[in-house]
């Protein structure tokens, strides 16, 4: 074991709502903390790189991949998984659309992209189509072709908008 996995940090945070106090190894990733000392398997560890977008997680209020993040980093943060934010039903909405139009099919990405789209939505207003793209662009799909998960953004969007609620 390496050093870096020898020392432990002490870290208190607030993961969906509850404060959570922790001592986890220096080097532990966000994710891996997420889903091994919490349960919260959401979020998924896949190419470890911040490339795919399966990890992101929400971190005071940004979306985050808890894969290039470590937990460590995340002491004093408020962090909001997709399971915290369907409790909460900020995004049963978006849940909804993304049944409704099939965009996701496997579901690996779906938490990724769940969080990623409410990021983009809490702007408020309709982002054009080439918005949403650009945005969701850091969280691959390897079963929709994107298409079903721009439109149930983007429905979801126009709705909101309609209500007054984005």
């Amino acid at each position: 074991m390496t050093e870096l996995f020898r020392d432990k940090v002490d870290i208190a945070l607030t993961v969906n709502g509850e404060p959570v106090e922790a001592r986890v190894p220096a080097g532990q990733h966000l994710v891996d903390f997420l889903r091994t000392s919490l349960g919260l398997t959401g979020a998924h560890a896949s190419c470890e790189h911040g490339v795919c977008g399966a990890c992101t997680v929400q971190v005071d209020g940004k979306a985050v991949r808890g894969c290039l993040m470590l937990a460590a980093q995340a002491d004093g943060a408020e962090v909001w998984t997709v399971e915290g934010l369907s409790d909460t039903a900020e995004i049963s909405d978006l849940q909804e659309a993304f049944v409704a139009r099939n965009a996701l099919q496997c579901g690996f990405c779906t938490p990724g992209m769940l969080v990623a789209a409410k990021e983009l939505l809490s702007g408020g207003g309709v982002p054009s189509r080439a918005d949403i793209r650009e945005h969701l662009s850091g969280n691959y799909c390897r079963c929709t072709g994107y298409e079903a998960i721009v439109d149930a953004v983007e429905t979801v969007a126009r709705a909101r908008a309609e209500r007054g609620t984005a």
